[in-house]
C-alpha cells in the first residue's frame, strides 16, 4: 500500500467511524465561548396545611406532601450570554410571584430578569400562590415558593461548570388524547350559559355518544442533555404535550407525572446525585391522559401517574441514547416581548343573565340550571370588572439548533404543532405556562366550536390572542435564528 493509498484509507475510516457515533467535542471550558451550565432543586413543598389545592370546581383540600414539589433551574452561559430556565411544580405560578423570585434572583446572579423563564408544569395537586392575605396559610405558601424558585437560580447559578449540549426528539403517542369531542346528533348537553357548543370537553367513553375528536396531539418529547466534562450526564430538560395524569391519593400535594419523571431519569441514566432532570409542560391545553372510545382496566390511586412517568421516562432515555451530536459552543440567545391583548368582557345580556342566577335562592330552580351555571354566573360577572387590556411575556430562546417558544397560557396542541412546522430553526419546542398563567389559548376556529377551553371565565383574552402571539413568537424565532452572535 503506497502513502496515498494509506492516507485515502485513513480518511475514509476516519469518516465511517463519525458517522456511527456521536460527535462530540468537548472543552474544558477556559477557552471563550464554551459553554457552561448550572443546575439545581429546591423542595417548595408546602410546610403548613390545610392548603386547598387549586384545579377543581370545589375545595380540595391537602393535609399532607403525597410526593414533594420542587423548583428545578438550569444557568446556560456561553462567555457572551446567560439565561436561566425553570420548571416548578405548580398549576400556574402567579405573574407577580414569579417576577418577585426573578428579582432576587436577578439581585443575586446579575442575571436580568428578561433573561430568565420560569415554567409551571400544571400539577393539579399543588397549593395557590395569587393570595396576599398576610397571616393566611395561602400567603405564606406564596414567599416559600418566591424563595424557592429565586434560591434554585442562584445555586444553579453557582454550580456553573463546562458541559457538551445535545437535543433529541422522540414520540410517546399512546399517552396523550385530545379531550375535545364532536358527539353524534341530540348528544349534546347545554354549556353553563344555555347555550349548545359543538364540541365537549371530556365526553366520556361511550361509543355511541362520541363522534371524533377535534384537533390534533402533540405526541413528542423533545430533551435537552447537558453532560459534563467527563460525558457524564449532569441535566437533562424535558418537553411532553401532556396535562397533569391526576388520581392522587386523596389530601395529599403530588408532583403529578412531572415529578415522577424527574425522579426516574437519574436512574434510567444512572447519573450521579448532582444531576438534575425536569419536565416542563408542552402545549396540552386540550390534550390529556384519557383514552375516549375505550376503557382502561382500574388503577389504584397514583397508579396512572407512575405508568406514565415510567413510559415518558422511557422514551427520554431512548432519545438520550440516540443523541446525534454534542457540542461545547452554540449560540445562547433570548428575547423577551411584552404583548398587550384585550380582556374578554360578557355582552350586556350576558352579565344580565348571570346577575338573574346569582339571585336564585329557590334550590329546585338551582337544579333545574345547566352544570356550572352558578360558577360560570359569577366568573361572568368578575369578568365585567376587569380592566380592558393585560400585559403578558412571551419569550423565545435559541439554544444552538434548538428554539424554544415559552407562553403564558394552556395552549392548543395545535398552535404547538404550528410553531415547530413554521420555526426557521431545525428544531423547537414549546413550553405552555411560562411566567404565568392567563387561562386557556385556543385558536380562533377552536373559538367557533366553544366548549370548556373557550367559554368566558375560563378563557379570558381577546378570541384572536393565538395568531398575535404566534405571529411575534415566529418573528421572534426569525430574530434569532439569523444572528449568531449569541449576545442576545
Amino acid at each position: 500500500m503506497n502513502i496515498f493509498t494509506r492516507h485515502l484509507f485513513a480518511v475514509l475510516t476516519l469518516a465511517i467511524t463519525s458517522s456511527l457515533t456521536p460527535v462530540t467535542c468537548l472543552s474544558q471550558g477556559d477557552e471563550p465561548g464554551a459553554l457552561q451550565a448550572g443546575a439545581a432543586v429546591i423542595d417548595v413543598s408546602p410546610r403548613h396545611f390545610p392548603v386547598n389545592m387549586l384545579g377543581q370546581f370545589h375545595e380540595n383540600f391537602a393535609e399532607t406532601v403525597h410526593d414533594p414539589l420542587y423548583a428545578r433551574a438550569i444557568v446556560l452561559k456561553n462567555g457572551q450570554s446567560s439565561i436561566a430556565m425553570v420548571v416548578v411544580d405548580n398549576l400556574g405560578v402567579d405573574p407577580d410571584a414569579i417576577e418577585a423570585a426573578k428579582q432576587l434572583a436577578a439581585k443575586q446572579t446579575k442575571l436580568p430578569t428578561h433573561r430568565i423563564m420560569v415554567s409551571s408544569t400544571h400539577t393539579h395537586t399543588a397549593p395557590p400562590t395569587g393570595i396576599t392575605t398576610a397571616g393566611t396559610t395561602a400567603a405564606k405558601y406564596r414567599e416559600l415558593m418566591i424563595n424557592g424558585i429565586a434560591e434554585s437560580i442562584v445555586q444553579a447559578h453557582s454550580n456553573l461548570r463546562a458541559v457538551e449540549f445535545g437535543f433529541n426528539v422522540k414520540p410517546l403517542a399512546e399517552e396523550v388524547f385530545n379531550r375535545r369531542w364532536h358527539l353524534k346528533a341530540g348528544k349534546m348537553p347545554l354549556n353553563p350559559f344555555g347555550e349548545l357548543d359543538q364540541v365537549k370537553m371530556n365526553p366520556g367513553n361511550n361509543s355511541s355518544t362520541l363522534d371524533r375528536p377535534a384537533g390534533p396531539t402533540d405526541p413528542d418529547i423533545t430533551i435537552i442533555s447537558l453532560r459534563d466534562a467527563k460525558h457524564k450526564p449532569y441535566a437533562l430538560f424535558a418537553n411532553y404535550s401532556l396535562h397533569y395524569v391526576g388520581a392522587v391519593p386523596r389530601g395529599g400535594v403530588s408532583a403529578d407525572y412531572f415529578g415522577e419523571f424527574a425522579r426516574l431519569m437519574p436512574i434510567r441514566l444512572r447519573a450521579s446525585a448532582e444531576f438534575v432532570a425536569m419536565m416542563s409542560n408542552g402545549t396540552s391545553g386540550d390534550i390529556n391522559n384519557i383514552p375516549f372510545g375505550s376503557t382502561r382496566p382500574p388503577r389504584e390511586r397514583f397508579e396512572q401517574i407512575q405508568i406514565v412517568a415510567r413510559k415518558s421516562s422511557d422514551v427520554a432515555w431512548h432519545a438520550y441514547q440516540t443523541i446525534p451530536k454534542y457540542e461545547t459552543h452554540v449560540a445562547l440567545q433570548m428575547l423577551q416581548r411584552e404583548i398587550t391583548l384585550r380582556y374578554r368582557k360578557p355582552t350586556s345580556d350576558q352579565l344580565k343573565r348571570a346577575k338573574s342566577i346569582l339571585k336564585i335562592t329557590d334550590q329546585a330552580e338551582l337544579d333545574r340550571l345547566p352544570r356550572l351555571a352558578v360558577p360560570y354566573a359569577n366568573r361572568t360577572v368578575l369578568a365585567a370588572a376587569r380592566p380592558e387590556t393585560v400585559n403578558v411575556k412571551i419569550q423565545v430562546i435559541r439554544i444552538g439548533d434548538l428554539g424554544i417558544c415559552c407562553i403564558p397560557f394552556e395552549t392548543f396542541a395545535e398552535i404547538g404543532l404550528d410553531l415547530k412546522q413554521r420555526s426557521p430553526l431545525p428544531q423547537t419546542m414549546v413550553i405552555s405556562i411560562a411566567n404565568g398563567r392567563y387561562g386557556y389559548l385556543p385558536t380562533p376556529a377552536q373559538h367557533r366550536l366553544g366548549g370548556y377551553e373557550t367559554w368566558l371565565g375560563t378563557n379570558i383574552v381577546q378570541k384572536d390572542a393565538s395568531v398575535i402571539l404566534t405571529t411575534n413568537l415566529l418573528e421572534m424565532l426569525e430574530a434569532l435564528s439569523s444572528d449568531n452572535s449569541g449576545t442576545r
